[in-house]
């Protein structure tokens, strides 16, 4: 399959008529072929008029005709073979094993959310018979779930794949029921359109309406405000900076009829390094810690940019394993000039803080990502905000607490969180204990003697969590959960079965 540069709409190849992006390979340092031309507002409106003109066909689809419409997409992208990997190897710098494995989870989600489809519980159906004897009298009452309408979604920059043109959010959306227009990230152009090509193919192959997918190309935030400001758009989902999250945010809420923004933003995903696990595996849990750190050049959502312990020798042991981990590690190219420079220049004011010391800080290059290490006091962590800011990429801050209440203090003082980890044993389960109410309040998902990078897709996952990790922390964005997003309630009052859907007349009832 060719790399033409064009953006997708109707179900065919159209040229935008703006400005060009080219896709740069980060380990060799130069710029690719094609030229990708942004789309006009001509073309944002043709793509979103055509997903409004396909939502009702599509959402009218049986279960089973959406899941196996998903499955096709599965077998399309697994069909673009060595094609597909080596451009997101050249797009992104990932090693082939990484993108074999994300071009995995891509399809296994798209395969997930073919199952939940199949399983039905997702339209979440409730019945409330006719009570005519009662006073007052009670009408018939049947609810079930239904999409809320075309989806913008944003890919992301960290997984070409599995975040991107086909992954949880597309996949959920599509899976709902909702026509999606995609905003290509222009990291990964190429990627984009191959894996955008695979989903036309299925649309085709399926004998859907065009509508049903669009794919937009182009860089810059016009582009992402006039697809949110489209009056067809019924939701976005989002997975990047939180000054683009809240960007679009406002876009949408300035909206005259508001719609929700589902944005995963940031988030610094806390280890708690409890006393007694400490002192009996300081060493173990900080090489871990380390190997977690560093994995994708720390480009992970959920990577453990803070450590929080009891000053002491036995923190100093954890410190002085973890500085010698990750002191020799190597530069490794990051997916994008504009990540590296935002990280390079985190670690710089972190190392020139004066109420930070570093422990450890690898050699760095232009264009890379190497490991750093960091550490400062509760007091200062507690008295500066800046601290608590997200820097993207291989490094951690450690915080040195007093005692357990400063512990809670620095607990109480974030933000939310995607993550939160314990590092505990048997001792520690009384200050577990008095913390996790804290935590549950914090983040989306906590995680006991684990590391937070490596989100499984399954139905319990919850990859979402209190402002600003993500803009709704009622959801989330990997899971089978993922698909509420992107529906809402109808309940019907008396309406004679013929007039109900199928799921809801009296044999659905009966059995449910």
């Amino acid at each position: 399959m060719m790399i033409t540069g064009d953006a997708l709409i109707g179900g065919v190849a159209v040229k935008g008529s703006g400005s060009a992006v080219y896709a740069f390979n980060p380990g060799l340092q130069q710029q690719m072929e094609p030229a990708f031309h942004a789309v006009d507002q001509q073309q944002i409106d043709q793509a979103c008029r055509l997903a409004d003109a396909a939502f009702d066909q599509f959402r009218a689809l049986s279960a089973e005709q959406r899941a196996v419409f998903l499955e096709t997409i599965a077998e399309q992208i697994m069909a673009l073979g060595d094609t597909l990997l080596e451009r997101v190897m050249a797009e992104s710098g990932l090693p082939r094993l990484r993108v074999e494995g994300e071009r995995g989870r891509t399809v296994g989600q798209l395969k997930l959310f073919a199952s939940l489809l199949r399983e039905g519980k997702w339209q979440d159906l409730r019945f409330d018979p006719a009570l005519p004897e009662r006073t007052p009298p009670r009408p018939d009452l049947r609810m079930r779930m239904i999409a809320v309408g075309p989806v913008a979604v944003f890919a992301a920059s960290n997984f070409p794949l599995a975040f991107s043109v086909a992954g949880g959010d597309t996949a959920s959306a599509l899976a709902a029921g909702c026509p999606v227009v995609l905003k290509a990230h222009s990291a990964h152009p190429g990627t984009s359109e191959l894996v955008g090509r695979a989903i036309v193919e299925a649309v085709q192959l399926c004998g859907l309406p065009a509508g049903v997918f669009a794919l937009l190309t182009g860089s810059g935030n016009g582009i992402g405000q006039e697809l949110v400001r489209h009056p067809a758009i019924k939701a976005v989902g989002f997975t990047g900076s939180r000054s683009g999250g809240m960007a679009l945010m406002a876009v949408a809420a300035a909206r005259p009829v508001p719609i929700p923004v589902y944005a995963e933003m940031s988030s610094i995903n806390p280890v708690f390094l409890l006393p007694q696990a400490l002192a009996a595996r300081a060493e173990e849990i900080a090489q871990g810690f380390a190997a977690s750190l560093v994995l994708g050049v720390g480009q992970m959502c959920t990577n453990p940019g803070l450590v929080i312990g009891i000053d002491g020798p036995d923190l100093k042991r954890f410190t002085s394993t973890a500085a010698q981990a990750l002191a020799g590690g190597a530069a490794c190219a990051m997916l994008s000039s504009g990540i590296a420079g935002s990280y390079q220049r985190g670690i710089q004011q972190l190392a020139q803080h004066e109420a930070v010391a570093t422990l450890a800080l690898a050699p760095q290059e232009q264009g890379k990502g190497a490991p750093a290490l960091f550490r400062t006091t509760a007091a200062a962590f507690l008295a500066q905000h800046a601290l608590a800011e997200e820097v993207f990429g291989p490094a951690s801050l450690v915080v040195a607490c007093r005692d357990l209440a400063e512990l809670h203090q620095v607990a109480e003082s974030l933000e939310g969180q995607l993550t939160a980890t314990l590092q505990m044993d048997t001792a520690d389960l009384d200050a577990a204990q008095a913390l996790l109410p804290l935590l549950e309040r914090k983040a989306g998902r906590i995680l006991a003697n684990g590391y937070p990078t490596g989100v499984e897709v399954c139905s319990a996952m919850v990859h979402g969590g209190p402002f600003p990790s993500t803009s709704d922390g009622r959801s989330t964005s990997v899971g089978t959960a993922a698909i509420n997003r992107f529906l809402r309630p109808v309940c019907y009052q008396n309406l004679a079965q013929a007039l109900l859907p199928a799921v809801l007349r009296d044999s659905s009832a009966a059995i449910n």
